[in-house]
């Protein structure tokens, strides 16, 4: 029998963090033959744009819904672009409010076929996407709203350095020190 090598997970701070996804996309599914999953879905970005507005998270839906197919997308849908400070907010918001619409959530890279294909996750049941219909590489990151410095546009001078990171990854590793339930990290 033949072992496969097992892959190493990549663990340097510098090149994770470096590497990190800055935006991400919401593309919530609707059958466009249903009145009411329309409805659903229309009331739900409705919700989404009032959550920004009162200042719950950043999310921005884009102005065009779907109303039939569209690139890889199967059914009609809308996108909802959000930057990675807001990632777990609207994720968890969606997740709770969806009903039985379905989300694909994916990264946003330069990479567009490989996030919608193997970087993605669904909440609900998943759809067929048709991949043919994206790029495998482009040369840099689509830009979104540059106007909010946020995501891709965050500047360098409000990122967390990795000094601090480390800082405050020994913080959490001393106060768990003596946690029984707590995994403590390799001393390699």
């Amino acid at each position: 029998m033949t072992q496969v090598p097992v892959p190493k997970p990549q663990d340097d701070l510098q090149t994770v963090v470096e590497s990190r996804t800055r935006e991400w996309h919401f593309h919530i599914y609707f059958l466009l033959q249903s009145p009411t999953e329309t409805a659903a879905a229309l009331a739900l970005r409705d919700a989404v744009l009032r959550l920004r507005r009162e200042g719950a998270f950043v999310a921005v839906p884009l102005h065009r819904v779907n109303k039939y197919p569209i690139g890889p997308h199967p059914a009609g849908s809308y996108e909802i672009w959000v930057p990675d400070s807001s990632f777990s907010d609207v994720f968890f918001y969606l997740a709770s409010n969806r009903g039985n619409l379905s989300v694909l959530v994916h990264p946003l890279t330069s990479e567009q076929r490989r996030d919608h294909e193997t970087r993605n996750g669904w909440l609900g049941t998943p759809w067929p996407i048709y991949l043919d219909a994206l790029p495998r590489e482009s040369d840099e990151v689509p830009l979104q709203y540059p106007e909010l410095g946020l995501g891709w546009s965050t500047v360098p001078e409000d990122e967390i350095s990795l000094d601090e990171r480390r800082k405050r990854g020994a913080k959490v590793e001393a106060l768990l020190a003596n946690d029984p339930e707590a995994a403590p990290a390799p001393q390699d």
